[in-house]
């Protein structure tokens, strides 16, 4: 493995743990952060002397920012990591470790070769790891360009074990999903995530949520959750997720934190008050994509005639990917209602969100960075490939409503400390070398919803665990450094 001795020389050192920048030196030997220190101390430093008499690779970074590898904490890239494991579209944004299993929806522990929504999601014949230590092994064995963490899902859970979708578990079913869910935190899950706006789950009730929460609460584990309602119920739905994980014992995160439609557009001023209400008796945190659409299955209640729904996939018309269910209604002679029927099973883009609410959670302090994307999608949603460059372009660089520090911090130190990913996320000495490189003039997302799968400006060099994967100018490089990577043990966040 190429990494031995490198030294990233004269950068703006920004470290993930949202303290100021300062312009210093990063020093990497094989797979570690050996030491961080501000550049004007390398001469009155014995250590530093030693280190360039080693004659290291040098990167001169005057004019660039040395940040920690990026944390994408929510993916659906389950399956993207052993089929594309150059992952071009995360590495190319700076990410260094993604958080699969979000939504309720992972690969492990379902074993079929034709998964129903919402696990059609991740694709199709991938489901063969009938244990989460089955696919972490898939995962080291495809040493894929970028990290891997867990969550278990509890959708995938229920598939497996419960006999009705469309009740709750009852006490063998619950035993069953309890057993799966240890095995998966001794194999070094993160914790349990849910989907229980999907119909798949929805008939889950409180009894059965915290019976699987628990296991994960006992070892350290987390629940992220895409709750019930993010439409008109959405404060009643924030309250089940917060009693859920009050009394099962571990932290909430709420993924991808939203007021979606119309109706609910400003409600922010209403959801993040209670937040903080729900923050100051309980770990909670959230997370959110820089974008006004969402991007999930067809869902006919979802069509509401005011919102743009963009089909991104449809298996029984392939050829309207791209077009927006309007103009489809409209050559059809139909309602959108009844051409978004005729059009499942598939996926689409949902312009549900107002700019102003994005913008009051990502500022949020309790807020960090996930892309969502779906990688399965034959046109994606452009957050796949450009949600991490589009916050530094967007929210920092042009609106300045994060500061650097701030920006980085969402996306790489709380990431790690909210996650349990202890090693990663700051740079500091004994820490793992996961670094991105970036401009701060030039970076910025070129994925659009026309033109979806388009790598972004002004990453210039990433390493994972050490190894150089990528540079701006190369590309990903044929050496790869990507691991499984476990749940370590940390203090709660403050």
């Amino acid at each position: 493995m190429m990494s031995g001795r490198v030294w990233l020389k004269d950068g703006t050192v920004v470290d993930g743990t949202g303290g100021a920048p300062f312009t210093g030196d990063v020093w990497l030997q094989d797979d570690r952060i050996v030491a961080v220190y501000p550049a004007q101390a390398r001469a009155t430093r014995a250590d530093a002397q030693a280190w360039m008499r080693e004659r290291p690779r040098t990167h001169d970074c005057r004019g660039k920012v040395i940040a920690p590898g990026f944390i994408d904490v929510h993916t659906h890239d389950d399956a993207a990591v052993l089929n594309t494991p150059d992952m071009l579209p995360k590495i190319s944004q700076g990410v260094t470790t993604v958080v699969a299993g979000n939504c309720g929806i992972s690969l492990a522990p379902v074993v079929t070769p034709h998964p129903p929504a919402p696990l059609s999601l991740l694709g199709d014949r991938q489901y063969r790891y009938a244990t989460l230590r089955d696919y972490a092994a898939a995962v080291d064995a495809a040493r894929p360009a970028i990290n891997v963490a867990a969550l278990l899902g509890h959708t995938a859970l229920r598939i497996r074990h419960v006999a009705d979708l469309d009740r709750p578990a009852n006490a063998d079913e619950r035993a069953a999903m309890a057993a799966d869910m240890r095995e998966a935190m001794d194999a070094g899950a993160l914790g349990l995530s849910s989907g229980v706006f999907y119909r798949e789950a929805y008939a889950a009730d409180m009894d059965e949520l915290v019976a699987v929460a628990r296991v994960a609460a006992a070892q350290g584990g987390v629940y992220a959750t895409h709750i019930r309602d993010e439409l008109k119920g959405i404060l009643e739905a924030m309250m089940e997720a917060a009693g859920t994980a009050r009394q099962a014992g571990l932290p909430l995160v709420l993924s991808h934190h939203k007021c979606a439609g119309a109706a609910n557009w400003g409600r922010t001023l209403q959801t993040l008050p209670l937040v903080d209400e729900l923050a100051g008796r309980q770990e909670l945190a959230m997370d959110v994509y820089p974008y006004t659409a969402g991007s999930t299955v067809l869902r006919e209640d979802l069509v509401d005639g005011v919102i743009d729904i963009l089909i991104t996939r449809s298996e029984p018309h392939p050829e309207v990917a791209g077009r927006y269910l309007r103009d489809i209604a409209a050559e059809w002679g139909v309602g959108e209602y009844d051409t978004c029927v005729a059009l499942k099973p598939g996926n689409a883009c949902y312009f549900q969100m107002r700019e102003d609410d994005v913008q009051r959670v990502i500022t949020h302090p309790l807020s960090m960075i996930g892309s969502d994307g779906l990688p399965n999608d034959e046109r994606p949603h452009p957050r796949l490939w450009g949600a991490f460059p589009r916050v530094l372009a967007q929210y920092w660089r042009e609106k300045g409503v994060l500061s650097l520090a701030q920006a980085v911090h969402k996306m790489t130190g709380m990431s790690a400390r909210r996650f349990r990913l202890g090693d990663r996320g700051v740079l500091a000495g004994g820490k793992a070398a996961d670094v991105v490189v970036f401009d701060p003039d030039r970076i910025k997302d070129n994925a659009t919803f026309e033109n979806p799968m388009r790598v972004s400006d002004g990453v210039e060099a990433v390493w994972v665990n050490g190894v150089l994967g990528y540079t701006e100018a190369d590309g990903v490089l044929p050496e790869r450094g990507g691991r499984f990577v476990r749940r370590q043990a940390v203090q709660p966040a403050a």
